[in-house]
């Protein structure tokens, strides 16, 4: 995947979905990989956007998110997800960047970075926490509203269907990327540190009263959502 595109450039995308009062959805097309893309927006506690992997959509998508909300906040989930930072950032005056601690350095090669997650302060709709046993490379977005809670990933926890012909064999058998919810070979060779620090983290979160929605920053959501982070944790 390039490492940036800095001009606004649309690819494949679907419709922007409705998944709860403050929690909004878009899936897309990755270059040259079968992979889908998602880009996740929050709208916070005074109404602004909250961009995680942001996703350069045609204008009149963009038009139907600003009215929605103003963008504040763009998250960068990771070094693998700067695609369209660049464009995002030099779309929107003040824009503030965040991302993971250990992703900095590889995200401020193409945006400048405003703070990471554990610099975020919370809101009480919007909080940032590192995933444990990840070297501070990965986290999850939380997001809070009267539906519950959604929790957002970005490459630790794929939910990924299975595919056919010969990608479709590698995704399965090399990199056991999909038949997810599952923490992928790549990310665990990429991402982990301490496998057991990192299960355990996940099965915590499955824990949570209020959990609604998982969603991954590649395909599908995950509506059962303390099943799936059960389930990611096994395959760690």
């Amino acid at each position: 995947m390039p490492t940036s595109h800095p001009e606004w450039n649309v690819l494949e995308n679907g419709p922007i979905e409705e998944l709860s009062p403050r929690v909004r959805r878009v899936e897309g097309a990755v270059p040259r990989m079968p992979l889908r893309r998602v880009m996740t927006v929050a709208k916070n506690a005074e109404g602004g956007l909250i961009i995680h992997n942001g996703i350069c959509l045609e204008e009149a998508q963009m038009a139907e998110l600003e009215r929605w909300g103003t963008p504040q906040v763009l998250v960068v989930p990771g070094s693998q997800h700067r695609l369209n930072a660049r464009a995002f950032w030099e779309r929107y005056e003040d824009l503030i960047v965040i991302c993971p601690k250990g992703a900095r350095e590889a995200v401020e090669q193409v945006v400048p970075v405003t703070m990471t997650y554990d610099e975020w302060v919370s809101d009480g709709v919007v909080e940032f926490e590192h995933l444990d046993g990840t070297r501070e490379r990965e986290g999850v977005m939380h997001i809070v509203d009267e539906d519950g809670r959604a929790l957002v990933f970005n490459d630790i926890v794929f939910n990924m269907p299975h595919m056919p012909g010969f990608q479709g064999f590698i995704l399965k058998h090399i990199t056991r990327s999909s038949g997810g919810p599952r923490v992928s070979r790549l990310a665990r060779f990429f991402f982990v540190r301490d496998r057991k620090k990192l299960r355990e983290h996940l099965a915590r979160l499955a824990t949570l009263k209020d959990l609604n929605l998982l969603i991954c920053s590649h395909h599908e959501v995950a509506r059962k959502p303390a099943q799936a982070l059960r389930q990611a944790s096994r395959t760690v």
